[in-house]
């Protein structure tokens, strides 16, 4: 058989068996020649076509951010039934709890980051990736508008289209500065990766800088008084932090000024942590005390320069100004520019936070989801169906509910009004009965409208927004990625509660968050943690509790090994102060 024949009969082969088009196959001549044929691609013909036109068009899934929400999301959703696509500005995932940990060098911080290629490479399916911004969302179109953040004078502007039949918004929130004069410019943030380098950087300049000869004893107790504006989680544990940093490292490599440090957390409340529980919060202002940080409670910063931070003290209505070397901003977080613009768009203008219903879909936007920090669920208060719920479960039309037709109903009622599950339990309402008793305690065995209405009138009461936390977003993610996953299974057989002011029922079970605990490292090796069921923990063993937890929450086991590895490090070495 000639070469050529060979050759004619391997690229009949090659179409026939597309997936062998990239076989390589050599031929050793006889006069010592190399030849190679290569099939370049797969068959393109008619045939081809035809079969991908049989091939239902998948929807096409945009999700815009990589931050805790999305990339749950992105974890759990089944990219084999939709055409997923991703837009993020960082083509990582950060683990934002141990941030302040990265500002002191107690963890490094591509210890606590994970590529978002190799998070979604272990997906079924196929998921696309763009690191570049997104800067407007026409829901009117469909379409979102992104824009490369890569420098390359070969991109030209970078700005491209993408189109979507379903908008997954998971770009988090921006740090509120709250207008206050002086913030953007002065002062160090703790949002992002980026941001804990650079108070990294900045905190060891204050210690090189405050040795240098010729500075006086003056400057040098401004340059290393540190203040952080923000009792919360993160002002607090950054604080702690600094305090070890300084206590363990830097008093042995700069003591000439080992008497001269100073750290600040100014609080407009009465007291830091004060969203956990009150017995914590005194804990940690009794530690701090013990560690020299000063607390200023009841005060709120007026304006800040790059050297001098002015407050109003609440009680007195008198405004002090102290020096500083640092300032770390951390009072809350606000809406991005590019959810304010589609908030203006949808008839949200007037609200502070993007708005979802209890399925984390944007109100007055269609097929458009958000979660996370950059959107709020607006929950729907039973007051305003609470007649067609009597209707619903009336089904005699009596006028009266009895507590057989009102049992009926209590599952989906709880279901669709959380509210309504957390009033019976501040009110330690064991059965449903308990609702129908009178003013003095007696059981009645029927109700009517007006009697079920006061039943109910304070369950409203119970209703709480929920935190901007690590913790929510990630679950609302895996949330959304499930209510993808089953879409098609429950348009069939709808899995949510009845609808009361409609026919039929929902078509999934709405979004109900649970609190597993949260935690608060205070330095010294002592935290503490406020966990379900009302328990609080303090101490030495509530911080290798948080150790366990947040090494096992780390996103990939080559995080985990590296945090782990950086604990270790620190214990033996210490923290590094190079200024890299």
């Amino acid at each position: 058989m000639t070469i050529l024949s060979f050759l004619s009969r391997a690229s009949r082969a090659y179409k026939e068996y597309p997936a062998y088009s990239k076989l390589l196959v050599l031929c050793t001549l006889s006069s010592g020649g190399l030849l190679a044929y290569s099939e370049s691609g797969p068959d393109t013909g008619t045939a081809g076509v035809e079969t991908d036109q049989k091939l239902p068009k998948k929807k096409r899934v945009l999700v815009l951010g990589t931050g805790w929400a999305g990339t749950s999301f992105l974890k759990h959703v089944d990219a084999t039934l939709y055409d997923v696509q991703v837009v993020s500005p960082r083509n990582y995932f950060a683990f934002t709890p141990l941030l302040p940990s990265v500002t002191c060098g107690t963890v490094e911080a591509r210890s606590i980051v994970e590529p978002i290629r190799n998070i979604v490479k272990k997906r079924r399916g196929e998921i696309q990736f763009w690191e570049a911004e997104c800067v407007k969302i026409d829901a009117a179109n469909k379409k979102v508008l992104c824009q490369s953040n890569i420098d390359n004078d070969l991109l030209q502007k970078g700005e491209f289209f993408l189109e979507y039949d379903y908008l997954v918004i998971a770009l988090g929130a921006q740090v509120n500065t709250f207008n206050t004069p002086g913030v953007a410019e002065n002062c160090h943030f703790l949002k992002e990766i980026e941001d804990a380098q650079k108070i990294r950087r900045s905190v060891i300049d204050c210690f090189e800088t405050a040795v240098l000869p010729g500075v006086s004893e003056d400057e040098r107790r401004r340059y290393l008084h540190f203040v952080i504006v923000g009792g919360g989680p993160t002002g607090v544990e950054f604080a702690a932090e600094l305090h070890d940093f300084f206590d363990e490292d830097l008093v042995k490599l700069y003591p000439t000024v080992k008497d001269l440090v100073k750290i600040t957390v100014i609080q407009s409340g009465d007291h830091i942590l004060n969203m956990f529980d009150g017995r914590i919060s005194s804990f940690a202002e009794q530690k701090f005390k013990r560690d020299g940080i000063e607390v200023q409670t009841g005060c709120r910063v007026v304006s800040v320069s790059d050297k001098e931070i002015k407050m109003k003290v609440k009680s007195k209505g008198e405004v002090s100004s102290m020096p500083h070397g640092l300032v770390v901003w951390s009072t809350g977080v606000g809406t991005r520019p590019v959810v304010r613009d589609l908030m203006e768009q949808i008839g949200q203008a007037n609200r502070h936070v993007l708005a979802t219903d209890e399925w984390l879909r944007v109100k007055g936007c269609e097929d458009a989801y958000a979660i996370g920090d950059c959107a709020t669920i607006d929950q729907r208060k039973i007051r305003e169906d609470i007649s067609s719920i009597f209707k619903a479960a009336d089904k005699n039309n009596s006028g009266t509910l009895t507590v057989q037709e009102l049992r009926d109903v209590i599952d989906d009622i709880r279901i669709r009004y959380p509210q309504v599950d957390l009033y019976l339990q501040s009110k330690h309402l064991i059965d449903v009965t308990d609702l129908l008793k009178d003013d003095q305690g007696n059981d009645r065995k029927e109700v009517d409208i007006e009697g079920f209405k006061l039943a109910l009138s304070h369950a409203d009461s119970q209703m709480k927004s929920l935190p901007a936390t690590a913790q929510v977003a990630a679950q609302q993610g895996a949330y959304l990625s499930r209510c993808f996953n089953r879409w098609q299974q429950c348009e069939e057989l709808p899995e949510g509660p009845r609808r009361f002011t409609g026919s039929g029922y929902h078509q999934f079970l709405p979004f109900r968050y649970k609190h597993f605990g949260q935690f608060a490292p205070l330095g010294g090796e002592q935290a503490a943690a406020e966990l379900p069921g009302d328990w609080v923990s303090v101490g030495h063993s509530t911080q290798w509790l948080w150790y366990s937890v947040y090494a096992s929450k780390q996103v990939s086991w080559r995080t985990r090994l590296l945090v782990v590895s950086d604990w270790t490090r620190r214990f033996i070495f210490g923290r590094d102060s190079s200024r890299i």
